[in-house]
């Protein structure tokens, strides 16, 4: 119950009276109470899937690693007594063994974003595209890329290292998903309504529309590993980081006609300057 009390002045001189009112709100409480509850409940069951995540893809590294390295021993020690198929099989079965050990890593990682992310700093977006820009120097020089970017960037509030990974991934797959052309990349950023807005434009292969949320999924392809190599993570994990900052990403795309990746970081200067 709410029990709400104002005073109301009466003509004609005669003397204020309290007027008093009781609000029944029940119905209001139990619904705050449930609410708290789900709150509760999937915080906590977050943090007991990003543990499962954790502990299952640390532990199955070291098996792998068994299995990988006795196929390999064996092959090295026995090759020649098996024939041409025989020795298919067996490196078949390394490959596999490693391709699952690079999911095991990337689910390792997409699992700490989280719960082992750096303390949020100032940080130059300039400097880190310089530094990612300088880390894929050699897929840029084999593709004949020609990557650009608004200089200067702005300076933000986040995890550095984090915000890194996330331009080294969508800059890797304008590289990578850019068909019979020479990329041609531009990365550019602006400040609307209390964020930056960052794009990420290249013209490469496209992607339809239909599948402009499936790519954010962990693990989702739209590709053969024979056609592009990966593991279907990298944009899962820039998505996850993303919002670990408080933004939200997207993308615009047209096939063959290039593709644009957006993503938002507050502007958390602007945001104090309003307060």
């Amino acid at each position: 119950m709410v029990l709400n009390a104002h005073s109301l002045q009466l003509e004609n001189g005669a003397r204020d009276v309290i007027v008093l009112a009781i609000e029944d709100i029940t119905d209001r409480k139990n619904a705050e109470d449930k609410l708290k509850k789900y709150t509760v409940e999937l915080e906590r069951s977050n943090a007991d899937l990003q543990q499962f995540a954790y502990v299952a893809s640390h532990d199955l590294q070291e098996p792998l690693r068994a299995i990988s390295g006795y196929l390999q021993l064996l092959q090295k020690r026995h090759g020649e007594h098996l024939d041409e198929q025989g020795n298919r099989y067996i490196q078949q079965s390394v490959e596999g063994t490693l391709r699952m050990q690079t999911l095991i890593s990337d689910l390792l990682q997409y699992s700490r974003i989280q719960t082992h992310g750096q303390s949020f700093e100032i940080t130059d977006c300039t400097l880190i595209i310089k530094q990612t820009l300088a880390n894929l120097n050699a897929a840029i020089k084999e593709t004949s890329a020609v990557v650009t970017y608004d200089d200067p960037l702005p300076t933000l509030t986040g995890d550095s290292d984090q915000i890194a990974r996330v331009f080294q991934n969508l800059i890797s797959n304008a590289l990578k998903f850019c068909g019979a052309n020479a990329p041609d990349i531009h990365i550019s950023a602006k400040a609307q309504a209390g964020e930056w807005l960052f794009s990420i434009q290249d013209n490469g292969i496209g992607i339809e529309p239909e599948y402009f949320e499936r790519i954010f999924i962990i693990f989702q392809r739209l590709h053969t590993r024979r056609e592009y190599e990966g593991t279907g993570i990298g944009l899962a994990i820039c998505k996850r980081i993303v919002e670990r900052h408080g933004g939200r990403i997207w993308v615009e795309s047209k096939p063959d006609a290039g593709t644009t990746f957006y993503f938002t970081v507050p502007n958390q200067a602007e945001v104090e300057e309003s307060l």
